[in-house]
């Protein structure tokens, strides 16, 4: 069960950071963080912590 939640909470991540990567980036915008370089470095640190948590999630399931 715990591996479900790996695996979901880290595809929720992959998707915010890659958000917040592209609108710092100023490539999405419509938002107060478009164009801020801030989010720009926060995003892809939220992306492969995401990441992380998918791999755990994925390799959980494995063992099973």
């Amino acid at each position: 069960m715990k591996a479900w939640i790996f695996l979901v909470l880290g595809v929720l991540l992959i998707l915010v950071g890659g958000l917040w990567t592209l609108q710092g980036l100023g490539i999405v915008g419509g938002s107060v963080m478009s164009g801020v370089t801030m989010w720009a470095i926060i995003g892809p640190v939220v992306l492969i912590i995401g990441g992380a948590l998918a791999f755990l999630g994925i390799r959980q399931r494995q063992g099973q």
